[in-house]
């Protein structure tokens, strides 16, 4: 039996983080970090790419910065191997890159749609097929996507293309676990409520104080334990099914949502 200090340890393990230059990908990929993983941390925000992985870097972790378009099919495949070839494997992929610009489906053009579900969905598929032809060789590899408590129940209006590609995530992950349980990986997924980040703080853009605390008040008041998350706490969680500690999961989803879903 494995110490509690082994069973977190991923050290010689190497990490893919898409959207991994802020909020919840930044802080998934400073756990991962942590633990003593290699971590690429992928987003088409170069900036914010090169600014997650100095940090980690600053903390004498190894990492590297990519600026990728991961709903992109070439640009995945580069980055794969790139990856490969940077590090020498590739053991855990987080599918976390994610756009949610809300919009009513009346307002909504069809170039709106297909934009999140080639980000969401889309990319998903890519990543997942071109990671698992290298874990596969490997015969053992961890993925985890980043669902949303949207993939299980509506949380607002405006939201349509988001959810649609959400609860297309969640099934793409059942089953892409299903055929590559085989080949010893693992595929699961987390699924967050309110999360205190950038893109969240953008969707407030333009409104007043006034309407922001609104929201805010009325947003918490759906959350029985009254507060946000914080971009550590989905971190924490896939660092446990990144790790050992959840050796016998696969097909499973996480929800971290403060109990927003039992209101």
């Amino acid at each position: 039996m494995k110490s509690n200090s082994e069973l977190i340890d991923l050290t010689g393990k190497t990490a893919i983080v898409t959207g991994g230059g802020k909020g919840i990908g930044r802080g998934i990929a400073a756990r991962l970090s942590e633990a003593g993983a290699n971590v690429v941390i992928a987003d088409m925000d170069e900036a914010s790419a090169k600014a997650a992985s100095q940090e980690l870097a600053n903390k004498g972790h190894r990492t590297a910065a990519y600026n990728v378009d991961v709903s992109d099919e070439i640009a995945v495949q580069n980055l794969i191997t790139a990856t490969k070839e940077h590090f020498g494997s590739l053991d855990i992929l987080v599918n976390n890159a994610g756009i949610y610009p809300p919009k009513p489906i009346a307002q909504m053009s069809t170039d709106d749609f297909e934009r999140v579900i080639h980000v969401n969905l889309r990319s998903v598929f890519l990543t997942t097929k071109y990671a698992a032809e290298v874990m596969k060789l490997q015969k053992s590899g961890k993925i985890i996507n980043v669902t949303s408590i949207d993939a299980l129940h509506p949380s607002m209006i405006g939201l349509a293309h988001y959810d649609a590609s959400k609860h297309g995530v969640w099934g793409f992950t059942k089953n892409s676990a299903l055929e590559l349980a085989a080949d010893n990986i693992q595929v699961n997924a987390i699924a967050p409520g309110g999360i205190a980040t950038p893109g969240v703080a953008a969707m407030s853009t333009g409104a007043s104080a006034e309407q922001m605390k609104a929201q805010t008040e009325a947003f918490m008041a759906k959350i029985p334990m009254h507060r946000m998350g914080e971009p550590d706490e989905i971190g924490t969680v896939a660092l446990f099914l990144a790790s050992d500690m959840s050796s016998y999961m696969t097909g499973a989803q996480i929800v971290v949502d403060g109990g927003a879903l039992l209101s």
